[in-house]
């Protein structure tokens, strides 16, 4: 054996890995499990109505590839000023996945520009159980790129944390934040 041929060889083959290491794509990962089948989830995430339960107050939903995924925080705000405007559904395999493209909110006008993927994956653990799974990459690394990143890193898990609330306590209320963004009495 050639033994400073074979040591050359292991630093070449250590020093790839660490580049394939160093080249894996920044993303955001939330699982979380939700008391209800996975029909009913998966129309959570995939109906106006159902977005509406624990996502957002409004939203335009088309679950088809191609279709709409628009997910209106302030339906009150300007056209592209209303949050996840635009959007639009990549790929659907009823009650297993759904991927979408995802914009950072108005507050980084730099990101918003782009657009990041969202992919959830449902799987039922039991008749009334399922897991949700959430995975966001596209991300850049410069500019707002990081604001945004930290943005959704904290944000995604609220929103998980509500579609599990909706199926144990019922649909969010989004009338008091409504009645602030119009300005009504409280």
């Amino acid at each position: 054996m050639n033994l400073p041929g074979f040591i050359a060889g292991a630093l070449l083959a250590t020093a790839s890995a660490c580049t394939a290491a160093a080249a894996v794509e920044r993303a955001i990962h939330k699982e979380v499990v939700v008391a209800a089948p996975v029909a009913e989830v998966w129309t959570a995430w995939t109906t106006r109505d159902g977005i509406r339960t624990f996502f957002a107050p409004d939203a335009n939903v088309e679950a088809r590839s191609g279709g709409a995924f628009e997910i209106f925080f302030n339906p009150y705000g300007e056209p592209g000023m209303k949050g996840g405007d635009g959007m639009r559904v990549l790929g659907v395999d009823p009650q297993k996945m759904l991927s979408f493209t995802w914009n950072a909110p108005p507050s980084l006008p730099e990101a918003r520009k782009q657009q990041s993927v969202v992919i959830v994956r449902f799987k039922p653990l039991d008749a009334q159980r399922t897991e949700v799974t959430l995975h966001h990459v596209g991300w850049g690394e410069t500019g707002e790129w990081p604001k945004a990143f930290d943005y959704f890193d904290s944000a995604w898990g609220r929103v998980l944390a509500n579609l599990q609330k909706r199926f144990e306590s019922g649909p969010m209320d989004w009338e008091p934040m409504l009645k602030q963004m119009r300005g009504a009495p409280r």
